[in-house]
């Protein structure tokens, strides 16, 4: 999973605040880092969406 599907997946974010979840401590590390961009495990970032969506909603307001 790319940054752009990481970005539709929660719920379409702008390129900055995917950046910054992407870019913390505890989101999954990429399993590749292409030309392209990083690369994630889509079952990885499923499932820490699933503990850490309503914490990202929260911070939104």
């Amino acid at each position: 999973m790319g940054a752009h599907e990481i970005r539709i997946r929660l719920g379409g974010v702008s390129r900055q605040r995917a950046y910054q979840i992407t870019s913390r401590a505890d989101f999954p590390k990429p399993v590749a880092d292409l030309a392209q961009g990083k690369v994630w495990l889509a079952d990885d970032v499923e499932a820490w969406m699933k503990v850490h969506r309503r914490d990202l909603d929260e911070s939104e307001d």
